[in-house]
């Protein structure tokens, strides 16, 4: 059995997603298949053979719609395919036109419709003709889309939302075109024109349909940013000699030169050189991870320090990076079991709906008071407009635009109103540890001097020493010392010593800067220092040792701290019931140390993105609604697996 993804175009609601399932499961060959109103993709499983894409294309074809293959996305390092996101563009600023029309002419055809309400409109406005002249354009053509649909639906024979507001509205607007025209004969019935009812439907679905185009061109921004952390080029040594290739083009047993600050294009073994990687976007590890010949690299991690030559081991769609794609792309494109039912629903309404307006007609027709037939057709009529979506068309896009506008001043940028819903039942909030529960960068936490050393003179020659360092640990060294103004010894013959710290010249001596093994390595006796160390290493700190003239000065700590207002966070989700768990890539000491402080029982550490969204995946599937709170790039499988995926930014 192969699993296939295919574009389907014209779809607009519920009811059209059911219509090309059924098309799709009606074709030989064909096992299962699943289209995603918000992606329009269509995830179809079967034998290709004997159900191939021409097969699965007319049949589509036949239900009133189009398939076509779906767009692969660039590979990590590719150049971006813009042509569909162009297309959405375009579409948006086509609905945003019609919307705005609708509202600019509503405006007063409400006005003057409910001059009893609002008896400063002008009189000129109530006059039927003039509420013709206005209501004809948002009828016509703010409501075209609506019209087209419904023509689509008779020829094959189905309906959708877009029957209800056809029909609905061209029932209102004809049934006051009859009265503008024939004044005297139905103003003597008691009969009004409703022409506002038409132009305030149309405007409303309209606004509700552009800002599901929104949201729906959304969906791929997850991948695009994914997509872009791989370089587009890679500087490969061919026969000595280095030539800068699209990534595109690396294939397995290249050897690809990395400089600092530069991003690794495809995974790899390092073969030559040491240096310091960043893969926070990966694996959550809040610093860099010091690598040496044999050590791997993955695609779209930051070299940080020094330069160095890997071998590349896994390419194009093989990629690390390629496989959280791909796990977005699955994850976006499931559907939880109550969209399900909500298509089933969707399903039978229109017809339902149908089917009682042509009874109220005939109900009153037959057995209303005189005139019957006028009583049959405001009836009819009624039924129509009040089952067109006009409730998602005014609540949705007010519920929104409500939210969204005060998100945006608590600084919180709501996607959907589908995430506020599904939120309101979460049961379980999953967070990671890097940048979500703490800030996300190293600071320094202690300086620890040895007996008769000033705690000064400790900072300042660690400081010294990492003075012009990019690596995070020294950043943050120096950054305190120059807090405290802090005079720093003048340091030369600076060296790094890859994975274990500096070796510089002070002008008291040999300057040491970094860990125990430096300093057993060079002879430093720091078994004093020990205890001290290994209790601040257990609250998942990472301790640097320092040495001048090869004798132990003492050390410091540095940890990526929790955020003040973390414990607090915790605390208030607990006190709603809501229960809270960490999961994280980085070290288990470091993560159970910050779920110590920050109140979280539940801690899963050391594992991989697709490992996050696994666990997610079990955690629904144990009957949870969860929500999950990231930072990362690394976090975006597990942030589109779950219920509801809540994104720190800055």
């Amino acid at each position: 059995m192969d699993k296939r993804t295919f574009a389907v175009r014209g779809m607009h609601c519920a009811a059209c997603v059911g219509k090309v399932e059924r098309a799709l499961r009606g074709v030989p060959g064909v096992d299962a298949a699943s289209v995603n109103l918000a992606t329009e993709r269509a995830t179809v499983d079967g034998d290709p053979a004997r159900a191939d894409a021409a097969a699965l294309a007319s049949a589509v074809a036949a239900a009133g719609y189009e398939l076509a293959e779906a767009p692969a996305p660039a590979a990590p390092g590719g150049a971006p395919d813009d042509r569909e996101q162009a297309a959405r563009a375009a579409e948006q600023r086509r609905l945003r036109a019609r919307v705005l029309v609708g509202v600019v002419l509503s405006i007063p055809i409400v006005l003057g419709s409910m001059r009893a309400i609002f008896p400063w409109a002008p009189a000129w406005l109530a006059n039927s003709w003039t509420l013709l002249l206005l209501a004809t354009p948002v009828q016509f053509w703010v409501g075209a889309d609506f019209h087209r649909g419904f023509l689509h639906d008779l020829r094959y024979r189905s309906a959708s939302m877009s029957t209800l507001v056809s029909l609905g509205t061209n029932a209102a607007y004809f049934f006051s075109l009859v009265v503008t025209l024939r004044p005297h004969a139905f103003m003597a019935l008691g009969a009004m024109p409703y022409y506002e009812t038409a132009a305030v439907v149309i405007t409303l679905v309209a606004l509700g349909r552009w800002l599901e185009a929104r949201a729906r061109g959304r969906t791929s921004e997850a991948i695009r940013r994914l997509v872009a952390l791989a370089p587009r080029t890679a500087r490969v040594l061919r026969d000595g000699v280095e030539v800068d290739v699209p990534t595109a083009e690396v294939v397995v047993g290249d050897l690809v030169r990395i400089r600092p600050g530069e991003r690794v294009p495809v995974d790899g073994e390092i073969v030559e050189g040491a240096s310091a990687v960043d893969e926070s976007m990966l694996t959550g590890e809040s610093l860099p991870v010091e690598k040496a010949p044999g050590a791997p690299v993955v695609g779209g991690s930051v070299n940080r320090t020094g330069s160095f030559v890997f071998r590349a081991t896994r390419v194009g769609a093989e990629t690390t990076l390629a496989r959280i794609v791909r796990l977005v792309e699955e994850a976006q494109g499931s559907r939880a079991p109550i969209q399900r039912l909500a298509d089933r629903v969707a399903a039978v309404f229109v017809p339902v709906v149908l089917v009682i307006a042509a009874a109220t007609f005939v109900g009153w027709w037959g057995f209303g008071p005189s005139p019957s037939i006028l009583y049959a057709l405001t009836n009819a009529v009624a039924v129509l407009v009040i089952a067109c979506p006009c409730a998602m068309g005014l609540a949705t896009p007010t519920a929104i635009m409500v939210a969204a506008g005060r998100g945006a001043e608590l600084g919180v940028l709501v996607k959907s109103a589908e995430a506020l819903e599904t939120l309101a039942g979460v049961d379980m909030m999953v967070f990671d540890k890097t940048g979500t529960l703490t800030l996300g960068r190293p600071t320094l936490t202690d300086v620890i001097p040895a007996p008769g050393v000033a705690e000064d003179d400790v900072l300042a020659f660690a400081a010294a020493a990492e003075q012009g360092s990019e690596h995070p640990i020294g950043e943050a060294i120096v950054a305190r010392a120059k807090e405290r103004g802090l005079p720093m010894p003048a340091v030369a013959e600076f060296s790094t010593v890859p994975g274990q710290g500096i070796d510089a010249l002070a002008p008291e001596g040999r300057l040491l800067l970094g860990s125990r093994a430096l300093m057993e390595a060079r002879g430093v006796d720091v078994t004093a220092l020990a205890p001290r160390a290994e209790a601040l290493a257990q609250a998942g700190k990472t301790v640097v040792y320092l040495a001048v003239a090869f004798r132990p000065l003492g050390l410091v700590a540095v940890a990526d701290t929790l955020k003040p207002e973390a414990p607090a966070v915790v605390a208030a989700l607990r006190a709603r019931g809501i229960e809270v768990a960490m999961l994280t890539g980085d070290d288990r000491r470091t993560a159970a140390a910050i779920a110590r402080a920050a109140g979280i029982d539940r801690v899963l550490a050391e594992i991989l993105p697709e490992d996050k969204a696994r666990e997610i995946a079990r955690l629904r599937e144990s009957g949870r609604r969860v929500a999950m709170v990231g930072d990362g790039i690394n976090d975006a499988p597990a942030l589109a697996r779950a219920d509801v995926g809540i994104a720190m930014g800055s």
